[in-house]
């Protein structure tokens, strides 16, 4: 040594902020490995980037180990990188956020940049050593030093600094683990965090390898071999490799490894994104719906965040939409800023051009799958539910996502989601200008709506909408192409060349339905004659921009008061039932088949009577009476 050791005071300041960095920046004790390993790093590319330009510094061997001692209670954490001189470390380790990557990286030519590919750039990371350590030391020596140097600190008011003999060029930490996180110290434990966190970092991490007594044929003990250092991390990032490098079981088996599952995905798309902001991005879409889809979006997980291999987060909610929360995968930026801690993203123009990008390449994707009817129907079955959200979430990519949506139809005799908007738009006759649709609660309900009687007299094509979140989409979207939607169970019906006309009513029929209305007259908004009816003998219709019927009393079921939205009872006049009532002369029996024109009406809405038995009992009676 050429001197004894010296002591520096932390700045009032300095000791403020590394309170603050203990105890309160990072909210999660383990990521202290992560940070050390992301500095050893940040050296080990300072290193290689240097030796371009002077071959007598290597770069051969760059890596990173983790050693232990349980009984000790410390964990050191070591590189050959560029290490530190004297000055670096006052500067960089002494100072908080003063950054020697940050400052690295300003000291090189923007061409370069890319190449070095640098981690830090706020220089707190490594103090996130003191949540787990009350002693930390450093010891360093740099490719350009004379001398190596030992820094110490408990992290409250001071530092030590001393001249040391250190035989390798690098650095190494060593933490002396606090009495309740000595469980830091175990292989197993610090393996994991390593596969957790720093699995695709650039360069070896290596570990000795865990060694257990054998025993020969006599039952004497073996020796135990001296234990060697394994890499214990991939280093090689598969995302980062070229699509064309990658087989199908790779990406297979990477799926299982970040997501949990089981199962196969169902498809993926792998791309590299340079240009203002440069990213690469592994998404898949599994095979199946995991169970908790519909929880919390809050609590959603599923696209991991790297920055430079180095895991940051899960950040589903900030990379991608809620309506596309089904989709798994990676996202790693080079230039992506974070905040001091790496825990929260900082709102930056850089992140919504990456969310946006990957919006396109889930929606790009999906179209290209769409072209296969089979695979696509086996995703829509699994996520279509979900993926219509984005009708209403997205705005801005609301067109494309519409185009990815699929509908039972009155085109086809079976519950199938298969027929696209352009699907129904190309067999429109030429005089249609409207896409119709009808919403309910389940298949056979909208399947046999009195309200596409006359469509299918007409042979007009109407969409089957019978999944919940239908008719609140459908409340957010006016039309499609140039094509206007309309509910064939709202509003007046105008079919084009073929519209129908409201049938005439004499006399009498007004008559009728007046006295109809006027028993009804709590229960309904008016009573007209129909003209979309055929076999039915009545049906009710909701004003053009109130809630259907069958999503008024799941809401009601909910708790939810509903407003006062009373629907309007159509009549067709040429039913035999309706023209039996007609000759009804005793009032109170006109107001029971008033009634009971009404509750079918309703029933066939997907509606809830008030008082089922006693509808049950009326209806008897007025059957009873008509076969006397």
């Amino acid at each position: 040594m050429t001197k004894t050791a010296e002591q520096f005071e932390f700045q009032a300041e300095v000791s403020q902020v590394l309170d603050l960095v203990i105890h309160s920046l990072y909210s999660n004790k383990e990521i202290f490995l992560r940070e050390l390993i992301s500095n050893a790093s940040d050296a080990c590319d300072k290193r290689r980037f240097e030796s371009i330009k002077d071959s007598s510094l290597g770069d051969d061997d760059l890596h990173i180990k983790i050693d232990f001692d349980a009984e000790a209670k410390t964990v050191t954490v070591s590189d050959n990188g560029i290490g530190m001189t004297r000055d670096e470390v006052v500067a960089n380790i002494g100072t908080i956020a003063n950054s020697g990557t940050k400052k690295y990286l300003e000291s090189i030519a923007k061409k370069d940049r890319d190449d070095a590919n640098l981690i830090g750039q706020f220089g707190v990371g490594f103090y996130a050593s003191f949540i787990v350590a009350d002693e930390v030391e450093i010891r360093t020596a740099g490719v350009a030093a004379d001398q190596a140097v030992s820094w110490k600190s408990d992290g409250k008011s001071a530092y030590t600094l001393d001249a040391i003999e250190k035989d390798e060029v690098g650095t190494e930490i060593i933490l002396h683990l606090r009495e309740e996180e000595g469980d830091f110290a175990d292989n197993f434990r610090l393996k994991s965090l390593v596969k957790k966190y720093s699995e695709h970092v650039a360069f070896p991490i290596k570990m000795l390898e865990v060694t257990y007594p054998e025993k020969d044929d006599d039952g004497n003990e073996i020796p135990a071999k001296t234990p060697e250092y394994e890499v214990v991390n991939d280093a090689t990032a598969l995302w980062k490799k070229a699509p064309s490098d990658v087989s199908d079981e790779d990406y297979q088996s990477f799926y299982k490894q970040i997501s949990h599952d089981f199962q196969d995905a169902a498809f993926w798309t792998h791309n590299h994104i340079e240009g203002t902001q440069s990213y690469s991005n592994l998404l898949y879409v599994p095979a199946k719906s995991p169970f908790n889809m519909f929880q919390n979006p809050e609590d959603r997980e599923g696209l991991k965040l790297y920055v430079k291999r180095v895991f940051i987060m899960d950040a589903s909610k900030e990379l991608l939409p809620n309506y596309l929360r089904f989709v798994k995968g990676v996202v790693d930026s080079n230039d992506l800023p974070l905040n001091v801690s790496r825990e929260i993203l900082q709102d930056n123009p850089l992140l919504q051009k990456i969310r946006s990008g990957l919006v396109k390449r889930v929606l790009g994707l999906l179209k290209k799958k769409a072209v296969d009817t089979e695979v696509y129907a086996t995703f829509w079955d699994e996520f279509g539910d979900i993926l219509k959200e984005g009708v209403v979430e997205d705005f801005a990519n609301r067109e494309a996502v519409m185009k990815l949506l699929r509908f039972s139809s009155t085109h086809n005799e079976d519950a199938t989601e298969n027929v696209s908007l352009e699907d129904y738009m190309g067999r429109m006759s030429e005089s249609q200008d409207t896409i119709y649709y009808v919403t309910g609660e389940s298949y056979e309900a909208v399947k046999n709506s009195p309200h596409l009687e006359l469509f299918k007299k007409k042979g007009v094509e109407v969409l089957l909408m019978h999944n919940r979140i239908d008719e609140w989409i459908m409340s957010h979207v006016t039309e499609f192409d140039g094509k206007k939607f309309q509910s064939v169970a709202k509003g007046k019906l105008d079919l084009g060349d073929e519209k129908e006309e409201t049938p005439e009513t004499t006399e009498e029929a007004k008559s009728f339905l007046s006295q109809v209305k006027e028993n009804l007259k709590d229960q309904v908004s008016d009573v007209t004659a129909s003209s979309r009816l055929v076999d039915s003998a009545s049906c009710l219709v909701m004003d053009e921009n109130a809630m259907a019927i069958h999503m008024q009393k799941l809401m009601e079921q909910a708790g939810q008061a509903m407003p006062g939205q009373l629907p309007a009872l159509e009549i067709n006049l040429d039913h035999p039932l309706v023209k039996h009532i007609e000759t009804v002369t005793d009032e109170d029996r006109f107001a029971q088949w008033s009634d009971l024109l009404y509750q079918q009406a309703l029933l066939a809405e997907g509606g809830q009577l008030k008082n089922p038995a006693q509808y049950v009992h009326q209806l008897n009676q007025l059957m009873l009476e008509i076969m006397k």
